[in-house]
């Protein structure tokens, strides 16, 4: 992996999102594992998951210093759902400004949740790299016609064999690709 040029692994943390209930979201964090995995990127657990404003402080000062570095994290819960204290994680994350990546699973692409999702982040002015799809048929057809910024797809795991493997890598390899130069863009703005 270059360090310089294109290639380059963007500066700052990205934290996966997803919606549905907390059991729907178990699995995010394994996503993210895999992405910072094929980045080599730092993998960072979100603390208190309950208080955003103390686990967005934790992530940032966990970025300074000789842990600096670029990092993936997930977030266990949807970011819509409303606080006890008020707000909801969606308005936090816009408020810090910490770049997210939208991750859904295949079964809700029949639904509305992926448009829900896109809009409610940029209802909070949350930097979203994207939309990331995980498992499911990938039809790229259908995701160019809905309009929002899908970056890719990956299937539920790596761990296939043969030809799916071989197709698994290429899906990462493309990811990769996208998810950096929109990583980018969001540390310029």
């Amino acid at each position: 992996m270059s360090v310089s040029g294109f290639d380059a692994v963007p500066k700052g943390g990205l934290l996966l999102v997803g919606l549905g209930r907390r059991h729907e979201l178990e699995g995010l964090a394994a996503v993210a594992a895999r992405l910072a995995a094929a980045e080599g990127v730092a993998l960072r657990e979100l603390a208190g998951a309950g208080d955003p404003d103390a686990g967005l402080a934790a992530l940032g000062a966990d970025a300074t210093g000789a842990a600096a570095g670029p990092w993936l994290a997930a977030l266990p819960l949807d970011p819509g759902l409303p606080l006890e204290r008020g707000g909801s994680w969606a308005e936090a994350l816009g408020a810090w400004r910490q770049p997210c990546l939208l991750v859904l699973r295949g079964e809700q692409m029949d639904t509305g949740l992926p448009a829900a999702g896109a809009a409610l982040l940029e209802r909070w002015r949350v930097p979203l790299a994207g939309l990331v799809q995980v498992g499911g048929d990938w039809e790229p057809a259908l995701r160019r016609r809905d309009g929002l910024p899908w970056l890719g797809w990956l299937p539920d795991t790596d761990e296939e064999r043969g030809e799916a493997a071989e197709e698994a890598g290429a899906a990462m390899a493309a990811l990769r690709q996208v998810l950096r130069g929109r990583w980018r863009v969001l540390q310029a703005a």
